[in-house]
C-alpha cells in the first residue's frame, strides 16, 4: 500500500474513534465539586422599581408674631438648634413701656376698687339703723362691680402686653438645622416676614410616586428596598399611601419612614434622590431558583443544570441540562414557569462549563438560596 493511502486510512480510523474517546474522557475524568440548592415552591413576588426623594417630616419658614426692629440674631445658616432655642430678638422697648403702664393701671384700679368696697361695707352697716337710703347702697354696689370689671380688663391688657413682650424673642418650634436666613441686624420686620427656614434633618421620609394600578396591592407590611445614588441601602417601611392620583402622571404618593442608623445620619440629607423596589405579594406560588442557576444563551435558550433526583449531598452524581421558561425575578431568585419541578437539585456554582452526563460532587450552597422569607 502506498504511503499516501496508509496516511489516509489512519486518519479515517482516528476520526471515527474520536467521539467515543471524547465521551469516554467526560465520564473518566475526576468529578468536580459544584454547589447546588433544592428548587422550592414559594410565594411569587412582583418587584416594582420606583424613584423618589428624601423629605423631612417638618420644614418651616419661621416668622415673627409681632412687628419690631431686629436687635440681636442668635442663629445662622447651618446651625443645629434644639426646640425652644432663641433664634432672634426684636427691640422690646416700646412694648415694655406699654406693659409697665398697664401694670400701673392695674394698681390704680385695684386701689379705687378697695376704696369702693370699704365705703360699701360702711353703708351696709348703717342700713339697719335707717341712717342711709337703700338706693345709695345699691349705687355704691354698682360702683364696686364696675371697678371690679375695670380691674379685670386692666389685668387682661397686662397679660396681653406681657405675651407680646415674650414674642419679641423668636424661638425654634422644633429641633432642626437652619437652612436659610433672610434678615439681618437693624431690619424692621412685620408679622409673617420670613426670618429663617428650619428643617428637621433627623425625622426623614422617602416619598415615591407609584403607578396607580399598584394602589390596591400595597399593604403596611409591603417590603421596600431603598437605595441612594451612593449605593447605600436604607431601612424603610410603608407609612402612608395617599389615596389621590395625579391626573397628569397617573401616580399616587407613597410615603415611607426611614429608620436611620449611625451611618445613615452622615449620608442622608433632605432633597436627595432615592430609588426603591416595591415587593408586592401575588396570589400565586411557583418554583423559584437563585439567579446564578440560570444560564442564558445568545440563541435565546434558557437552561439550568440539575443532578439526579436520588443524589445526596457530598455524593457523586451525574448532571443534566434542562431548558426552562422563566417568569418574575425577586430577592435574587427567578421564577421557573416550566421545565423544572420543586425538589430537584439545581446547580448554582460551577455550572458554566458542565457537559451532559458529567459527574460532580454536590455541595449545599447556603448563600445562594435566600429562602422563602429572606431578602
Amino acid at each position: 500500500m502506498r504511503p499516501f493511502q496508509l496516511f489516509t486510512a489512519a486518519l479515517c480510523v482516528a476520526l471515527a474513534t474520536f467521539p467515543v474517546r471524547a465521551a469516554d474522557d467526560i465520564t473518566a475524568t475526576a468529578p468536580i465539586a459544584v454547589e447546588a440548592v433544592v428548587a422550592q415552591q414559594r410565594p411569587i413576588v412582583e418587584e416594582v422599581p420606583v424613584t423618589g426623594t428624601i423629605n423631612p417630616l417638618r420644614q418651616a419658614l419661621i416668622s415673627a408674631e409681632v412687628a419690631g426692629l431686629i436687635e440681636d440674631i442668635h442663629a445662622d445658616i447651618g446651625d443645629r438648634v434644639q426646640k425652644g432655642a432663641p433664634l432672634l430678638k426684636l427691640d422690646p422697648e416700646l412694648t415694655s413701656i406699654s406693659r409697665d403702664a398697664a401694670l400701673a393701671e392695674v394698681d390704680r384700679v385695684r386701689e379705687t376698687l378697695a376704696d369702693s368696697r370699704r365705703r360699701l361695707a360702711e353703708l351696709q352697716r348703717l342700713v339697719g339703723d335707717n341712717h342711709v337710703a337703700e338706693t345709695e347702697v345699691e349705687s355704691l354696689g354698682s360702683e364696686v362691680r364696675e371697678r371690679s370689671a375695670q380691674l379685670q380688663a386692666a389685668q387682661v391688657e397686662t397679660a396681653r402686653l406681657g405675651a407680646l413682650l415674650q414674642r419679641h424673642q423668636v424661638k425654634a418650634p422644633f429641633s432642626g438645622t437652619i437652612s436659610l436666613r433672610e434678615v439681618d441686624l437693624g431690619e424692621w420686620v412685620e408679622p409673617g416676614t420670613a426670618l429663617f427656614e428650619l428643617v428637621d434633618t433627623e425625622s426623614l421620609r422617602a416619598d415615591f410616586q407609584v403607578p396607580q394600578r399598584f394602589f390596591p396591592r400595597l399593604r403596611p407590611q409591603t417590603r421596600v428596598r431603598a437605595t441612594l445614588d451612593t449605593g447605600h441601602t436604607l431601612d424603610t417601611r410603608v407609612e402612608h399611601k395617599i389615596p389621590v392620583s395625579r391626573s397628569g402622571s397617573r401616580t399616587f404618593l407613597l410615603r415611607t419612614r426611614i429608620t436611620p442608623n449611625t451611618q445613615d445620619r452622615h449620608t442622608l440629607i433632605p432633597g436627595m434622590s432615592v430609588s426603591a423596589v416595591l415587593q408586592l405579594q401575588s396570589d400565586r406560588e411557583g418554583v423559584a431558583v437563585p439567579r446564578d442557576a440560570v444560564l442564558r444563551y445568545p440563541d435565546g435558550r434558557v437552561t439550568v443544570w440539575t443532578a439526579a433526583p436520588d443524589s445526596t449531598w457530598g455524593s457523586t452524581a451525574q448532571v443534566q441540562e434542562r431548558q426552562v421558561t422563566t417568569g418574575l425575578g425577586f430577592n435574587g431568585l427567578i421564577e421557573i414557569k416550566s421545565g423544572l419541578e420543586a425538589g430537584q437539585r439545581v446547580i448554582v456554582r460551577g455550572n458554566e462549563s458542565l457537559q451532559p452526563g458529567q459527574k460532580v460532587v454536590l455541595t449545599r450552597a447556603t448563600k445562594s438560596d435566600p429562602g422563602p422569607g429572606s431578602r
